[in-house]
């Protein structure tokens, strides 16, 4: 199985390493536009194999996209990076374009491939793949909630002081610091609700560390986080190549499900090998569904704006 990752900033190429460190597909492809960078860091990963023992093929290439042909999933991180007190909307302008011509050179040789989307403001750039593609929805995927879903879980950890994999939680709706819905009504410690652990305000405060747990880490490193992203990206991909089934929130079309229409945003989806297999539509409280439904007419306003 093939992976090809565009953009090997830090999130791509963490994303790379795991795919790699745990031989997820036979061969991996790093491409960037930048001379050397994708070819270096192919290099670096593979000088890691003998310690490892892994064997999976990993080569970086610089903006030659035949390398890529023949993809099963192509992961695509192109972009501006998010700077400190910027909003994920803010890159919108300056991403579609990049995002669109990535995508045309990768269908021109991986006409099959299911595309992961990382690329912020990442609710929108989605809905521009799949608007410019005109691919099935099952074969875009957004990465965003996935991610939030672990920042979710690991607050929920850090505030109760319960086992961070024990604890089942999730995030819907837009990846956005606004957007973002963090489930506390569905979250619970090995089915116990969480409610039993936390009151009301020590929840409330764990739902807001959430929804800004990017803008956090941005402040903190100067840059966007890349470890959790590229870990929620791998853990994507080894659901559609090895054919889990798992329930995995993430960024897709809405075409009625939550009675939401033509609006890209993050719901617990079931992940196999043609993607996004199944939408799972969960019975909201009414707070937490006026919350969605604002989140999308959030996004919808974002989308407006593209050309």
């Amino acid at each position: 199985m093939k992976v090809s990752v565009i953009g090997v900033g830090n999130v791509g190429a963490t994303a790379a390493q795991i795919l790699a460190y745990k031989q997820i597909a036979n061969e991996v492809v790093l491409l960037d536009i930048i001379e050397g960078v994708a070819e270096g860091k192919a290099t670096d990963i593979t000088q890691c194999a003998p310690s490892y023992g892994f064997d999976t093929l990993v080569t970086g290439v610089t903006n030659n996209f035949e390398a890529t042909k023949n993809s099963d999933v192509v992961v695509i991180t192109s972009g501006s990076p998010r700077k400190p007190g910027m909003t994920r909307e803010e890159l919108l302008t300056i991403n579609v374009d990049i995002v669109l011509n990535v995508t045309n050179n990768v269908l021109k040789h991986s006409p099959n491939a299911i595309l992961i989307v990382v690329t912020n403001p990442l609710d929108s750039i989605t809905y521009a793949v799949l608007k410019h593609t005109k691919l099935p929805k099952n074969r875009v995927i957004g990465m965003g909630s996935s991610l939030d879903s672990a920042r979710f879980k690991f607050y929920l950890s850090q505030k109760t002081k319960l086992p961070i994999n024990d604890i089942d939680a999730m995030v819907i709706g837009g990846h956005g610091d606004t957007t973002m819905i963090p489930l506390a009504s569905y979250a619970n410690y090995k089915g116990i609700p969480i409610t039993n652990y936390l009151n009301e305000k020590e929840t409330e405060e764990v739902v807001s560390q959430t929804m800004v747990g990017g803008a956090t880490l941005t402040k903190m490193l100067g840059t966007s986080a890349w470890y959790a992203p590229g870990s929620s990206i791998a853990y994507i991909v080894e659901a559609i190549l090895n054919n889990r089934k798992k329930l995995i929130p993430c960024a897709t079309l809405l075409e009625g499900e939550y009675g939401i229409q033509d609006v890209v945003m993050g719901v617990p989806c079931v992940i196999g090998k043609n993607g996004i297999e199944k939408v799972v539509e969960l019975k909201l409280t009414a707070a937490d569904k006026e919350k969605f439904e604002k989140s999308a007419q959030a996004i919808k306003k974002v989308n407006a704006e593209i050309k």
